[in-house]
């Protein structure tokens, strides 16, 4: 009988993640134990109505992260239920404003990536709030931030500034969008994690700020709570998933990457392979101010104790395999790049920036521009594989380049290994590139979704499953360990022939 109540307990202890991303929307179940029961996938549309704009229909977000929560319970034959809480993780930064009487956005997401705002963040640089802005919010003058992309959609929405200081609109990353629909309009907040990359949060005080609403025109009315991740954010409605569920986690997936992988003290860091690439250092219970292109932005809170991490963007990396596939046709899929790579021993000199979008950290230039360097009547498709699989890892070379000087800077020591994760970390010749640009081993975990798993953790730990963080970074382990291979005279000169590169773009 014992032994029924013990199996019973653990069935009934299910936590479901809902990972909503920039071209899909994934739901993924676990056991306590952090063995991934089921997974569901939905890819949605991304719209690009003019040069530099990157749009979502805030429905399609919805509706497909409904769908992979519905099919993730049905392909694992569980009911709510058995589901003890949902953690919430997403893409940052895009924003979202809606009608709160109706429900309904008032104009299309604006994704983390796109550009539009750039005029608005120069003129706030040549009025010489730069510095300021970065000093309370942590963050640099850029269109990836949310807080000018929200005066935009105010600018561009019928009365929308008078509308939003009435209270009658509501603004969202996508976290606190979900949040909205999956309770029913019931709840309007965000975790601290997220809102500190909207540009409108003091990172000090984790409040919003006033004079930064005052600076980007942001009425406070239209603004969510701001939670610690680990928290309650209300239950879902019954008609969505079968019955309510506590939604007990949420974290932009950055920040929910870094606490899946168990970096919770200062000096581990992480870096995560997606669509772009996020490196994140935490630096514990302090915020550093980075002197190298750097972000200072707030990690996931399991507590009310304030949790900070340093940061790098790259804005383009899986993004640089899709636009081979879909804009070359180069390949047939994703996962063909790295075979098409190995054809040939090295680059022959071919140098691929993906500057798609401008380039993020350590430069920070919007006006940057991709381009393909050293091509010769002998460079093959398998060449420019090649340097794309190259420029994704010597972008988080110069990122990671960056972050030692600023640890070091602070009189702490560089780093001395990298945790990795998102889909492209599957990619073995990307890992091995990566290991030996940086000089460092990569650590590959046995659990690479651990964006899903980190928002997964924070909901178990506020409802219970979890009594500590103990519980379950004692469950992290790596799957497979990269050590560089090359010489770092060989490394320092493709570093060199890097910034090279780089610096030929952004004259451009």
């Amino acid at each position: 009988m014992f032994q029924l109540r013990f199996d019973l307990r653990n069935f009934m202890n299910y936590l479901l993640a809902l990972d909503q991303g920039t071209s899909s929307s994934r739901a993924m179940l676990f056991d306590p134990e952090g063995r991934q029961i089921a997974t569901a996938r939905q890819s949605f549309p991304q719209h690009y109505p003019m040069p530099g704009w990157v749009e979502h229909d805030p429905m399609d977000i919805w509706h497909s992260q409904l769908s992979t929560a519905r099919e993730v319970l049905a392909r694992a034959g569980a009911s709510a239920q058995q589901v003890r809480a949902i953690g919430v993780t997403n893409q940052r930064e895009s924003t979202l404003v809606w009608d709160r009487a109706s429900g309904l956005p008032v104009y299309p997401a604006i994704v983390w990536q796109d550009r539009r705002t750039e005029p608005d963040c120069a003129r706030l640089r040549e009025q010489g709030l730069g510095q300021r802005v970065l000093a309370l919010s942590g963050l640099v003058l850029d269109p990836y931030f949310s807080a000018t992309k929200i005066a935009w959609i105010l600018r561009h929405t019928p009365n929308g500034y008078q509308r939003a200081q009435n209270g009658e609109l509501a603004f969202g990353t996508v976290d606190t969008w979900l949040i909205h629909q999956l309770t029913g309009g019931q709840v309007h907040a965000t975790d601290v994690s997220n809102a500190s990359r909207t540009q409108l949060m003091n990172l000090e005080t984790g409040d919003w700020d006033d004079e930064l609403l005052a600076v980007f025109g942001v009425p406070i009315a239209m603004l969510p709570e701001i939670r610690p991740s680990a928290a309650h954010y209300g239950h879902t409605q019954a008609a969505w998933l079968g019955a309510p569920i506590e939604l007990a986690g949420v974290a932009g997936d950055q920040q929910s990457a870094l606490f899946g992988q168990g970096c919770l003290r200062a000096g581990q860091a992480k870096n995560t392979y997606g669509t772009g690439c996020f490196m994140l250092m935490h630096t514990g219970n302090k915020h550093i101010e980075s002197q190298h292109g750097l972000l200072s932005t707030a990690a996931a809170q399991s507590g009310h104790e304030p949790a900070y991490a340093l940061e790098g963007s790259v804005f383009m990396a899986g993004a640089v395999v899709q636009w081979l596939r879909d804009g070359l046709g180069l390949i047939r899929s994703a996962s063909d790049i790295e075979t098409l790579a190995a054809e040939v021993s090295d680059t022959d000199g071919v140098m691929l920036v993906p500057a798609f979008t401008g380039l993020g950290a350590p430069y920070w230039d919007a006006q940057a521009r991709g381009a393909i360097l050293g091509l010769t009547r002998g460079t093959t498709a398998a060449h420019i594989a090649r340097a794309a699989l190259e420029g994704i890892a010597l972008q988080n070379a110069a990122v990671l380049r960056a972050m030692n000087a600023d640890a070091l800077a602070q009189g702490s020591p560089p780093l001395s290994e990298l945790r990795v994760d998102g889909g492209a970390c599957a990619n073995d010749l990307l890992m091995q590139m990566q290991a030996d640009l940086l000089g460092l081993p990569l650590l590959r975990p046995k659990v690479i979704e651990t964006t899903a798993w980190g928002a997964a953790c924070l909901a178990a730990l506020h409802s219970g499953v979890f009594s500590s963080q103990d519980d379950f970074v004692k469950r992290w382990e790596s799957e497979r360990v990269f050590e560089p291979r090359i010489s770092r005279d060989l490394a320092q000169h493709k570093l060199d022939q890097w910034e090279r590169a780089v610096r030929q773009t952004r004259q451009s």
